[in-house]
């Protein structure tokens, strides 16, 4: 069977090689708002992205004069310079990795490490605001059993990964914020009634891990995937019970997928 090549969206470097594109575009133009335009994001997503870098980089990346005779600008740091040269470098090893990788006698690389136990591969299915100036975005997305998950994320956040219906992206979140419960009546009548239920995934229990005041319990989804998630004690739930696998929309972090 043909092994399907590895490409540098498998390492998960998308939203860090953005970021980092806008700083290389701060030094080209030498202004955060020519920039922000020729990567095709607001000013503030722009800023977003340089003030993430700055923080984990722990030092000033650009220096910005806003106004006066000059019209204002912006200009890498010294320290910016050395980041945009070690991220060529990285990039160029990056690749010469996934070129030796994807030789026929090479195996597929792990996923990405993350805390998160739960990841689940879907789509954009919209994205609500209350307006433009709304600072705050509602991505609802698609699973492939028809299920919704909601991820309420800033706007810059939108743009910074560049959101669109359709495209496909990875649903993350941590096992603690998924509430397992038994389904009630009124969850039942909803879901007969055809009516949007989102961020309450309907399942049955898989493995059920008793612990002290919650048990940990593994739910597959009518799609087939597995979510991990916590149930409070007490309960009468067991391997193979219907149960309702429920978080917070705050919780759901989005990440593209290759």
């Amino acid at each position: 069977m043909n092994q399907r090549a590895l490409s540098a969206h498998h390492l998960g470097y998308a939203q860090a090689d953005k970021r980092l594109h806008i700083l290389q575009l701060v030094g080209l133009h030498g202004s955060i708002s020519q920039a922000a335009r020729a990567a095709g994001i607001s000013y503030k997503a722009a800023w977003q992205a340089i003030h993430t870098l700055t923080n984990l980089a722990g030092t000033p990346l650009v220096d910005s004069a806003v106004g006066g005779s000059g019209g204002g600008g912006a200009r890498l740091t010294p320290a910016g310079e050395r980041l945009l040269d070690a991220a060529h470098q990285m990039d160029a090893a990056r690749r010469d990795v996934l070129d030796r990788f994807n030789e026929p006698s090479s195996t597929a690389l792990a996923g990405p490490r993350t805390s998160m136990r739960n990841l689940l591969p879907c789509r954009v299915a919209r994205l609500e605001s209350d307006g433009a100036r709304d600072p705050m975005v509602r991505a609802v997305l698609a699973l492939a059993d028809g299920s919704q998950l909601v991820s309420m994320i800033t706007r810059e956040s939108a743009e910074l990964l560049g959101l669109a219906p359709e495209l496909p992206v990875l649903a993350l979140c941590k096992a603690t914020a998924v509430r397992v419960t038994a389904p009630t009546a009124d969850e039942g009548a909803r879901r007969k009634e055809g009516a949007e239920v989102v961020n309450q995934l309907a399942g049955k229990i898989e493995r059920l891990s008793r612990g002290v005041q919650r048990d940990e319990a593994v739910v597959t989804l009518g799609s087939g995937l597995q979510l991990t998630g916590f149930a409070a004690r007490p309960h009468r739930l067991r391997t193979g019970s219907r149960v309702v696998a429920a978080l917070d929309e705050s919780a759901v972090v989005i990440a593209l997928a290759s």
